[in-house]
């Protein structure tokens, strides 16, 4: 498999076992010190992959949540490094009927080590967020 096709695989591994809650499957597509920047949806700056864990699972443990990535742009920078943008697609429903339902992009960076690309930082951006409250 080519290194495109191989980054490719990564993100679908990254949007299936977030949607499935396969925490361990998840962490394996992370760079220990993996950036993850949320802060342009609400969130925040959070620094390692266990640290970024610890925050999904304490956030979207019992919410059903669907990621749709398209159009990937994959720029190889050099022999172990790439770069990334995604169209994203999410909606996410927590236990109290809370709906989100989003669009934008993630910003990327890669890494190759040990023959495996992961993520080596994510930035996601919203062009539009809708966020309705709990059912009543």
């Amino acid at each position: 498999m080519n290194d495109v096709e191989a980054i490719k695989q990564l993100k679908a591994r990254y949007f299936r076992t977030m949607d499935t809650k396969d925490w361990a499957g998840l962490r394996q597509v992370f760079t220990d010190d993996v950036v993850m920047d949320t802060t342009d949806s609400g969130g925040s700056v959070v620094m390692g992959a266990d640290v970024f864990l610890v925050f999904l699972q304490q956030s979207l443990a019992e919410a059903v949540t669907v990621h749709h990535g398209h159009t990937p742009e994959i720029t190889l920078t050099s022999s172990t490094t790439a770069t990334g943008i995604w169209a994203l697609h999410d909606e996410i429903e927590w236990s109290d009927g809370t709906r989100m339902r989003g669009d934008g992009h993630y910003r990327e960076t890669y890494e190759l080590s040990g023959g495996e690309w992961r993520i080596a930082s994510s930035t996601l951006t919203r062009l539009r967020m809708d966020l309705t409250g709990p059912a009543s």
